[in-house]
């Protein structure tokens, strides 16, 4: 599945019906008196967030969303039909944003979450609603009211615990598949993944969520490499890991750059909690961890981890720290739930 995370979308709600004029003939009624019924009501358009959808692809084969006209009024006092209501599914994270994207009109964070976005037009009176003591044969009847219609724009911003940032070719991949069953993308080449991968990590019979994100590189905020809109995934994180690459020659160059981009891109990303990690520690000698360990926890003004996604060493040290990071207080472990077989 292709993963898509911004797309636009054409609204409208349905006309209201419109009332009706008639009056009773019935053989034995005479002056039997206008019953001309309304209009029904035209259907909304909602937005629901459902299970098992982490894409936007769905909206690009269909970005027109019209909800039907309500039926019109007819004599013998009936109203017309109420149409039914169009809803919209969209995964768990999305935001639902104005045309011109200057305001968020809904944020769909939980399952079952419903918003109405375009609510129907009204029906029309007929002229039985307009019968009084004065008026004991009204002609009058109102046409149905216009639904609304809108452009909109959706937003994924991925739901996940802890989220990984750092240069490309960090390891960040690399580290997603050892802790979790996802499979993303693993090359020897910069920019190996192009959109961001979802993991469920296990440690300590527990389990979260990790998001990776394409790498970021220096100048990123100003349109360099694939740029900083995939940072919106790692927003709702409530820890990030920081992953530097040990073989490259300035680790605390590294470490600066990255935190640069994710203060030129707001959202709190530099103010949130941070979790740094020297990686492919494999690939280096006991002086060099030990040099460039230093020169890490120099850099992030914290003790910085060493591991290796490869070899395996000091990860379920830090997915332990993850978890403390991103479990609540206590034993309670609110959606989520034990490894099978725990």
């Amino acid at each position: 599945m292709k993963f898509l995370d911004e797309a636009k979308i054409f609204v409208k709600s349905g006309d209201g019906g419109d009332g009706c004029v008639s009056f009773r003939r019935e053989a034995n009624v005479p002056r039997g008196g206008p019953n001309g019924g309304n209009g029904g009501r035209g259907g909304d358009v909602a937005a629901e967030c459902v299970d098992g959808l982490n894409t936007l692809i769905d909206f690009r084969y269909q970005q027109h969303f019209k909800a039907g006209r309500g039926a019109n009024g007819m004599g013998k006092d009936r109203d017309g039909a109420k149409s039914p209501e169009v809803t919209i599914k969209v995964p768990a994270g999305t935001q639902i944003l104005s045309e011109d994207k200057s305001s968020v009109i809904a944020d769909m964070t939980h399952v079952g979450q419903r918003t109405v976005l375009a609510r129907g037009g009204d029906g029309g009176f007929g002229n039985a609603h307009y019968k009084s003591a004065t008026n004991r044969a009204p002609r009058r009847f109102d046409p149905g009211w216009p639904g609304e219609e809108m452009w909109l724009w959706l937003r994924l911003k991925l739901i996940a615990d802890a989220g990984l940032v750092g240069l490309p070719n960090a390891g960040k991949s690399t580290f997603l598949a050892a802790v979790s069953r996802a499979r993303p993308k693993i090359a020897d080449y910069p920019f190996t993944t192009l959109h961001p991968n979802l993991g469920v990590a296990y440690v300590d019979e527990y389990e979260f969520v990790i998001a990776d994100i394409p790498g970021l590189i220096e100048g990123a905020h100003e349109g360099a490499g694939l740029r900083t809109r995939f940072l919106g995934h790692v927003e709702r994180c409530r820890v990030l890991l920081h992953l530097v690459d040990g073989t490259g020659e300035d680790v605390a160059k590294a470490y600066n750059t990255i935190k640069r981009e994710l203060k030129a891109y707001g959202g709190g990303l530099a103010e949130k909690r941070e979790l740094v990690a020297l990686n492919k520690c494999d690939a280096l000698s006991p002086e060099e961890r030990e040099e460039k360990r230093a020169l890490l926890s120099a850099a992030a003004g914290r003790e910085a981890a060493v591991i290796s996604g490869v070899s395996g060493e000091g990860v379920e040290g830090i997915l332990r720290e993850l978890l403390a990071s991103v479990r609540p207080s206590g034993d309670a472990w609110p959606n989520r739930t034990k490894k099978a077989g725990s």
